[in-house]
């Protein structure tokens, strides 16, 4: 079972990440012939699919890379510098595996992916920009409603600052063009917003079952290790995420997602938008935990007024004809808007605006 798991988390990295593919492949055929990577994952057989395991292995092989601790591998991972090999990577993977059998089984175990994509700060923020938008019209206002945004499943924190971020579009820069973080949005078409409007954020809060501290060397690490190594973008995005969160700090709560919401959601605050966001987090979320979240959603939903006004935006996956599609989701009360704002990339880019209901 472990084995087909590996397998299929290399499939998905097929076309993205050779380098992890060919690493998951390889360790996945180890794994049925009772090599190295059985006693790395012993402890770990039983695992469900929704923890991928394979992904926390390949996070915890590059985490001894990126620490220096694998010399002969490092070769091959181009966020120390080095050009994959592929028909030789396994071959060097292999007694770097064998010295640290027990420092990756403890890391494999003692772990959760976390990717904590700052690429997706650009489907939010063209997100943001049609709530507090269009929340206004529902109320009458003209001028869209300042921003209060409480992400769960929040990790290290670093999409609470869509405000702080550059956005490139074309010959111009949307949000903070000074920022030390700018993304090329890559998108198809425009949020069905006025962009010349300076998105406000008043307020930011966030909770992690387990929350990383990004002011720590562990904390990078831990976060920089789930970085494909070959993609060299994403990378440099998370780096300047990094320098970013630095300079602007928030603290993201160790707290499951429907108690803390539901302290967070008890107190409305007048002339603000009050917008519940998660991002590719509702996999890994308890059936029981969602429906919580859920009847505290409904509950505060029941409360929302037009001068304190809620939304519900979430980027994740969903069944499609093809597999699964990462949509940008959007809710609002009390204006009983439920869009269906576009689609995209896993990591954000590119997207696709495309505006149909929620169905």
């Amino acid at each position: 079972m472990l084995a087909e798991l590996f397998a299929a988390a290399a499939e998905v990295c097929r076309d993205r990440s050779p380098l992890t593919h060919r690493l998951l492949d390889d360790a996945a055929d180890d794994l049925r012939r009772g090599g190295v990577t059985a006693r790395v994952m012993a402890g770990s057989e039983r695992d469900r699919e929704g923890t991928v395991p394979g992904l926390r292995f390949a996070g915890a092989v590059h985490r001894l890379v990126l620490e220096g601790r694998a010399q002969g591998l490092a070769r091959h991972y181009p966020t120390v510098g080095g050009r994959p090999d592929l028909p030789t990577l396994w071959r060097d993977a292999l007694p770097v595996l064998e010295d640290h059998v027990d420092l990756v089984r403890q890391q494999v175990q003692a772990t959760v992916v976390q990717t904590n994509e700052p690429g997706r700060s650009a489907p939010l923020y063209g997100g943001l920009l049609v709530a507090a938008q269009e929340a206004a019209k529902a109320a009458g206002r003209t001028v869209p409603f300042c921003v209060r945004l409480l992400e769960v499943g929040a990790s290290g924190g670093l999409n609470l600052r869509p405000h702080r971020v550059g956005y490139r579009l074309e010959d111009t820069v949307l949000g903070d063009r000074d920022s030390p973080l700018v993304l090329d949005p890559e998108w198809t078409g425009r949020p069905p917003a006025d962009l010349t409007h300076r998105l406000r954020v008043v307020g930011r809060a966030g909770c992690d079952l387990h929350p990383v501290d990004v002011s720590t060397e562990d904390g990078r690490l831990h976060l920089s290790s789930f970085v494909w190594a070959d993609q060299l973008p994403r990378w440099d995005r998370l780096r300047a995420a990094l320098d970013l969160a630095a300079t602007d700090p928030v603290e993201v709560e160790r707290s499951a997602g429907p108690e803390w919401l539901a302290g967070q959601l008890a107190r409305a605050e007048r002339d603000v938008l009050t917008v519940v966001w998660h991002s590719v987090v509702w996999q890994y979320v308890s059936p029981a935990d969602r429906a919580m979240g859920r009847a505290v959603l409904a509950d505060a939903a029941m409360r929302a007024t037009p001068t304190t006004p809620l939304a519900l935006l979430v980027f994740e996956p969903r069944r499609a004809d093809d597999g699964y599609r990462f949509e940008l989701l959007l809710k609002l009360w009390p204006a009983g808007i439920s869009l269906n704002l576009g689609h995209g990339a896993g990591h954000g880019t590119p997207f696709t605006w495309s505006v149909t209901p929620w169905e």
